[in-house]
Parts: structure tokens; sequence; C-alpha cells
């Protein structure tokens, strides 16, 4: 599974969502911001990072947050 799938599937457990497309901005698939903090959480679990505020607001699709991600990713082991 890619890290892009594994977003969607979080992404789709989290905000109770059938499906989302991994250039589907959240907000227009019905992702709410009362799923953002448990979000960022099950994503930080996920993948071991810990997640900015301001890096997570700038992402609107699952690429974006994988791109991000693996950006902190990077970091980290740096």
């Amino acid at each position: 599974m890619t890290d892009v799938e594994r977003i969607v599937t979080i992404i789709c457990e989290v905000g109770k969502l059938p499906e989302v497309g991994p250039d589907q901005d959240l907000q227009e698939a019905g992702f709410t911001s009362m799923s953002v903090l448990q979000l960022l959480v099950e994503l930080e679990d996920a993948f071991g990072v810990s997640i900015p505020d301001d890096k997570y607001m700038a992402c609107h699709t699952p690429n974006d947050l994988s791109h991000m991600i693996e950006s902190l990713r990077v970091k980290e082991v740096a």
C-alpha cells in the first residue's frame, strides 16, 4: 500500500466517507473541521511524524498530505 493509499484509508475512516480520490479536496469531499484533530493524530501515529498545524492547513488533498509527510520524514532523518 502506498502512502497516498494509507492516507486515503485514514481519511475515509476518520471522516466516515465512502471514498476520497488522491487529488480530491477534502473539504469538497465532505471532510469537516470537526474531524481535523482526529485526522492529525491518526496521520502522526500511522507515519511516525509530528505534523505542525500550519503545514497541515496548507494541504488540501491526500496527495498534498503525502508530499508534506514525506518532507517531514526527510527532515526528521537529517
